[in-house]
């Protein structure tokens, strides 16, 4: 068994791994770039070393960086997490050459099902059924035209190399084809540098099932079940779960045995996962898609079903272990399922988020009594701590909270409860929109289908005037704190007459008010705008402040920064912000210029026009890109552009990037 470990990741995965290589009593060596100095992983490991600056590229994609600091660190091997080099042929290469093991399969079981023609072939050698469609290497747009009819539309257009959706194009009639092949060419070439296609016909309703595999050295191949993944947006998993509700068992043996058939194509070693499309109205009918040839963001939901630390066994089937198991020895114990908590806005479109985490609320492992004994019921993986900051270098997935239970729905109900002990104070997370989703009808039935999130319609709800009254109790107390011994300066609100209130102007989303606050914390009376007064009694006990309402009491974990509130209670996160009071000068409040400030954190990668330039209402002025999405912002009104970022500039969300001076005929008619 190896002594020493290196985590070539980050981030949640990395302090996973480095958990079960401390339970197995192995040396973690982390690794870290300029922006994750601080980081998680690198406080949890036994040794760190910094690999290079935030960029990726230049950090955790670089090969020679990554190997050297291993060689440095005398570690023996090197768990690559996923993403970033866990699929990389060249990387298990090159740590072969330089004595490492690769906690990996093959470098060339890594080629194969890395280009998706050659595992089409591989496994179709194998007796594994794959989608109809023609897959070979060189094929011309004639050639993939000339063989569409056979197929059947809709097809769907994919590149050989790559992943993410990126170059896929769905295709329902004829005509549309030529326009498609090249559009997926152009797109393909740029992201992967090989536009090689083929085409699939498309499923109807397609559900996206996958099966965990782990081989070992000594030719032993088992499956450890299925996993449903079909709560996807923009080719990206949502929610996953283990086992599928949509299969039966002589299906459900049917795809595991297919599933080991792929590995044994290839070869293959360790732990990894082969991805199979089901079609919902025939669901004894499956297809293989591709083998990812490593461990899945998901692999939580399959361990606790089934008992199995998949890590640990990665660890010791490359140290040379023989698997100890037979596949009638493996079972699946309840349900499991998974939630991935990102950094972004659901009500924005989904658009990335980012900031310091001032707070942070994560369920504990809850545990229940079973015939077995305790078995846990929430796990949490995660690579949050206050104080670290969420930019826009790597990927938005910030942890993963998973639930298990008996059956399905208990583990649904037992998932929501989580969620909503789930904040992340300072960041803006999709927490809400999961809950919602969980909530849906046809998710809690189990009919899922990978367009089921695109269908849905979220709206976030605007915070009640409980949560105003609250924000306004804490900055209150905090006046107070600050109170001197001048009966003046105490908040009060006493006058001789009637009483003055500490007014506070705040905003959530759409939505600002005023909340006017008088008398003590033990007995105070709070009014929302010109609405009813309502009584009020607060006390701030560190970071958490209690409120009680009209004598109702409700407890929120609140973080302040600047003028931004964040307040953790009643099942949700939500941020208010104080704002200064609206302009009473007609010039102030009718001038027409306007501000365009970033909706994201990101860096700038263009800039449509010159500072000082005359621009066009819908003009693109400025374009943010962060975490593999690009958002431009255009000229919301006629006017002189006021630049103040350039291409390169990391910009912060809410950051001012331009002005657009409006144009005198347009204030004059604003002030009309």
């Amino acid at each position: 068994m190896f002594t020493s470990v290196l985590v070539a990741n980050r981030g949640e995965i990395a302090v996973r791994v480095i958990r079960t290589l401390r339970a197995m009593g192995i040396r973690s060596v982390a690794v870290y770039s300029d922006a994750d100095a601080d980081a998680r992983h690198v406080a949890e490991a036994d040794v760190a070393v910094r690999i290079g600056p935030s960029p990726a590229r230049q950090s955790y994609l670089d090969i020679d960086a990554v190997v050297a600091a291993a060689l440095r660190t005398g570690a023996q091997a090197v768990h690559p997490g996923y993403g970033f080099l866990a699929e990389n042929a060249d990387f298990a290469a090159a740590l072969e050459r330089a004595g490492l093991t690769f906690i990996g399969p093959p470098s060339g079981a890594i080629r194969t099902m890395g280009d998706k023609i050659a595992a089409k072939a591989a496994v179709s050698a194998f007796g594994v059924p794959v989608v109809p469609g023609i897959a070979r290497p060189g094929l011309s747009d004639a050639e993939l035209i000339a063989a569409a009819g056979d197929i059947g539309f809709p097809i769907l257009v994919k590149p050989s190399a790559g992943g993410g959706g990126k170059g896929m194009r769905r295709v329902d009639d004829a005509a549309e084809l030529p326009a498609a092949l090249a559009a997926a060419r152009r797109e393909s070439g740029a992201a992967f540098g090989d536009d090689t296609l083929f085409l699939e016909r498309f499923v109807l309703q397609p559900r996206h099932i996958e099966v965990q595999v782990l081989a070992d050295t000594y030719g032993t191949v088992l499956h450890l079940g299925e996993r449903e993944c079909s709560l996807q947006r923009r080719h990206q998993k949502v929610i996953e779960e283990a086992p599928s509700p949509l299969l039966d068992g002589a299906t459900r043996a049917r795809i595991g045995a297919a599933a080991c058939d792929t590995a044994r194509s290839v070869d293959y070693v360790g732990a990894g996962t082969v991805e199979f499309i089901v079609s919902a109205d025939r669901p004894d009918e499956f297809f293989f898609m591709e083998m990812n040839t490593r461990l899945q963001v998901e692999h939580p939901v399959t361990e606790m079903v089934t008992g199995w630390d998949l890590v640990e066994w990665q660890v010791r089937i490359a140290a040379g272990e023989q698997l100890h198991a037979r596949q009638d020895d493996i079972t699946m114990d309840g349900h499991a399922i998974e939630a991935r908590v990102y950094a972004e806005d659901p009500a924005a479109g989904f658009l990335p988020t980012g900031g310091p985490v001032l707070g942070l609320l994560e369920p504990s492992g809850g545990q229940e009594r079973s015939d077995s004994g305790l078995n846990p019921r929430v796990r949490v993986d995660s690579g949050l701590s206050v104080g670290m900051t969420i930019g826009s270098d790597y990927d938005p997935m910030l942890s993963k909270v998973i639930a298990h239970g008996e059956d399905r729905s208990a583990t649904l109900r037992s998932l929501d409860r989580a969620l909503s002990g789930t904040a992340v104070l300072g960041v803006g997370t999709n927490v809400e929109f999961l809950r919602f989703l969980l909530a849906d009808d046809d998710v809690a039935a189990g009919r899922l289908d990978t367009g089921i999130i695109d269908r849905i319609v979220f709206t976030a709800e605007p915070p009640g005037d409980d949560v105003f009254i609250a924000a306004a109790a804490y900055r209150w107390l905090q006046l107070w704190s600050r109170a001197g011994a001048d009966p003046w300066d105490v908040p009060t609100g006493w006058r001789l007459g009637e009483p003055a209130p500490t007014s506070f102007r705040l905003r959530s989303g759409a939505r600002t008010d005023h909340v006017h606050v008088t008398g003590n914390p033990e007995r105070a009376a709070a009014r929302v705008e010109d609405g009813e007064s309502r009584s009020l009694s607060a006390r701030l006990n560190g970071d958490v402040l209690s409120v009680t309402i009209d004598g109702i009491r409700a407890a929120y974990v609140v973080a302040c920064s600047g003028h931004q509130i964040w307040l953790a209670g009643e099942g949700r996160s939500v941020l208010v912000e104080e704002v200064r009071e609206a302009p009473v000068r007609p010039d102030d409040e009718h001038s027409g210029d306007a501000d365009l400030v970033s909706p994201m954190p990101g860096s700038v990668v263009a800039v449509g026009v010159s500072d000082g330039d005359t621009v066009s209402a819908g003009t693109v002025v400025v374009a943010v890109e962060a975490m593999k999405m690009e958002h431009s912002l255009t000229a919301p009104v006629d006017g002189v552009v006021e630049l103040l970022v350039a291409v390169g500039d990391q910009v912060k969300v809410g950051q001012l990037l331009a002005k657009v001076i409006a144009a005198e005929e347009q204030k004059a008619t604003s002030d009309e």
